[in-house]
């Protein structure tokens, strides 16, 4: 079982602008800012009517020709993509930029909030200068490629040994050689160093951009994205983390037992676990670790795979279930050119991007997946996950192009994941795939390898933006990169390297998000939401289960009350959102624990007498 990367749906703001590097011209600008005469609040409106126009025609064109090169991959429709993208890159860009012109001009709260949206919207703001701004493009794209062409060459005379990022995630799920894991951990940190300098200079003109735009710096802007001010933000992901601690806590001493009794004394009996045994790179899921961790029960008491597999489900009829699910909620059904346009198998013609993604090519209906579907428990789950991204994205194709986003960045993975967990036993029943819920006896399994996978990443989740804030503020000198970084991952995750890892190592660039520059709070709030969103939806259903039983299928209460916080997209700010649907404007990380209480009851009689925490 190898682990699975997040979903994440083609939403238009944050495909050109999060996942791009950003090259603005100094030049240009409106007439009146030529002029230098003061804008107006008309000015302010035609600002904003000529940024929604363009977004959706230049949008609309960059997502036609990504559709294209991803489902049809060629020379040709690569650079089609490129040219297609970069034009919507650099007039949105233009235009977050100008929105600043309009601080201090009198606008209705709607208009405001578009402009600041706007202004939040870059990840990364180049310089003014146009040197400065042609450098830290550069290195960006510098920084991606090097992460990109990444491989471990264990003999440096044969390259054709040489081992790529796949090869490598490969061994780290499936080996239970602990020198062998160890020496392909290292393997791939060696991709890393040659980045340290250019991420040092790298984070030195990215808060210039910033400044220029009146940030403190790069990761305060990155942190007013959340509608909060910085400080008050990461005080309630700290409270967040701390309401789910005890349970990432007792899951930590469990496999560090299980993983002690099989690799023996290099796993401390009560110190952090060495981050090479942990089924993954980085040691953010511990799913490929299940078979030395389970206990008793440890299977779900059937397997769907089989299922899928001897009733010769077409990937189609797999899709069509997933729609069967939304539309039994009381939503409206995929449109025909869902099922004309999508992309569900792999084509024996021609090389597509398999990673799954759920797409909104034209801001209204034109709504797409795109996966190479085998008939597995696994791709079950993602239909249903990637569906609820196209019935997010319909949901708010009423509103400007501004508000067609999530409420905030982690709400959209969320809410594929909230789906997700409603695939229950109970759920396979409804639907005819299993003749009877197994016994309860079973649970413990379930949750276990469910643990493994979202508990397990929760500390994760927060170690990459708690470095990467420290770092474009200066609390992290560039001096002591490698040791921030491996001080947070202690204190989080309770995970350690085997060797030294001194400043001559770059490990944070060893993860994507790092060298591509991708902020990554969003997928620990990811993973909060998503139990607080089915915590209350079950209620509203009126399961009568245990949570972790509860499906909404079948609940059209449930699916009004969901429907009602997808249509307000990015509109308001998130506690609106997160209050239509659950009744507070505060997250809520005790979901997860009412979800994992059988587990964490059976945890603690496993670890009795067991040295608990690092």
């Amino acid at each position: 079982m190898t682990t699975r990367h997040p979903h994440a749906p083609l939403t238009a703001l944050a495909f050109a602008l999060a996942l791009a590097v950003v090259v603005v011209s100094c030049g240009g600008g409106s007439d009146d800012e030529s002029s230098g005469a003061p804008p107006t609040p008309a000015d302010a409106e035609a600002f904003l009517a000529e940024v929604n126009d363009t977004m959706l025609r230049l949008g609309t064109a960059s997502a036609q020709a990504a559709w294209v090169y991803s489902t049809y991959i060629t020379v040709d429709t690569e650079a089609l993509n490129a040219r297609a993208n970069q034009a919507y890159i650099d007039a949105m860009a233009r235009y977050a930029k100008e929105a600043a012109r309009y601080d201090a001009v009198e606008v209705t709260p709607e208009q405001r909030r578009q402009l600041d949206i706007l202004k939040l919207s870059l990840e990364l703001v180049t310089p003014s200068d146009p040197e400065l701004a042609e450098e830290v493009t550069t290195l960006a794209s510098r920084m991606e490629a090097t992460y990109g062409r990444g491989e471990w060459c264990p003999e440096p005379n044969q390259p054709d040994a040489c081992l790529d990022i796949e090869e490598i995630t490969e061994i780290m799920a499936t080996s239970r050689d602990e020198a062998r894991l160890s020496e392909a951990w290292e393997g791939w940190h060696t991709i890393s160093p040659q980045m340290r300098e250019d991420y040092a200079r790298f984070v030195e003109l990215a808060n210039i951009g910033a400044g220029e735009l009146g940030f403190a710096d790069t990761g305060a802007m990155w942190l007013l994205k959340y509608d909060m001010p910085a400080e008050a933000f990461t005080a309630e992901v700290d409270r967040l983390w701390d309401q789910v601690r005890p349970l990432y806590l007792s899951l930590h001493a469990y496999v560090r037992m299980k993983l002690r009794e099989h690799y023996g004394d290099v796993v401390p009996a009560d110190g952090p676990i060495p981050a090479h045994l942990l089924g993954n790179i980085w040691a953010q899921d511990w799913s490929n670790v299940m078979p030395l961790v389970a206990g008793g029960g440890a299977g779900p008491g059937y397997d769907l795979t089989d299922i899928l597999e001897r009733r010769n489900t077409s990937a189609t009829e797999m899709v069509r279930i997933g729609e069967r699910f939304y539309s039994s909620l009381g939503l409206a059904p995929m449109p025909d050119t869902f099922w004309e346009r999508s992309l569900f198998t792999q084509p024996e013609d021609r090389a597509v991007v398999c990673h799954a993604s759920a797409w909104s090519l034209d801001f209204k209906e034109d709504l797409r997946i795109k996966m190479c579907i085998d008939p597995t428990a696994e791709d079950f789950s993602t239909i249903h996950h990637e569906l609820g991204h196209n019935y997010y994205q319909r949901a708010y194709n009423h509103l400007p192009p501004l508000f067609q986003d999530s409420a905030n960045q982690a709400f959209h993975e969320a809410i594929g994941d909230t789906i997700a967990l409603s695939v229950t036993p109970e759920y396979l029943v409804e639907i005819g795939l299993l003749d009877r819920a197994p016994e309860a006896s079973d649970d413990i399994g379930l949750l276990l390898a469910r643990a493994l996978e979202k508990v397990a990443f929760l500390p994760f989740g927060l170690v990459i933006d708690q470095w990467r804030w420290d770092v474009f503020s200066g609390a992290i000198p560039r001096t002591e990169y490698n040791a921030g970084w491996w001080d947070r991952r202690l204190r989080y995750q309770g995970v350690a390297p085997i060797t030294p890892r001194g400043e001559e190592f770059f490990d944070p660039g060893a993860k994507y998000h790092v060298p591509a520059n991708y902020s990554y709070t969003r997928y620990f709030l990811a993973h909060i939401l998503q139990f607080q969103f089915h915590r209350e939806l079950s209620e509203i259903a009126g399961c009568d289960t245990p949570l972790h039983r509860c499906s909404i299928y079948g609940s059209t209460e449930a699916g009004s009350r969901l429907d009602a916080m997808l249509r307000m997209g990015l509109s308001r700010p998130w506690p609106d959102a997160l209050e239509a649907l659950t009744g507070s404007r505060e997250m809520d990380a005790t979901a997860i624990v009412d979800y994992f209480a059988p587990l964490k009851a059976w945890l603690d009689q496993q670890i009795e007498g067991q040295p608990v925490g690092w």
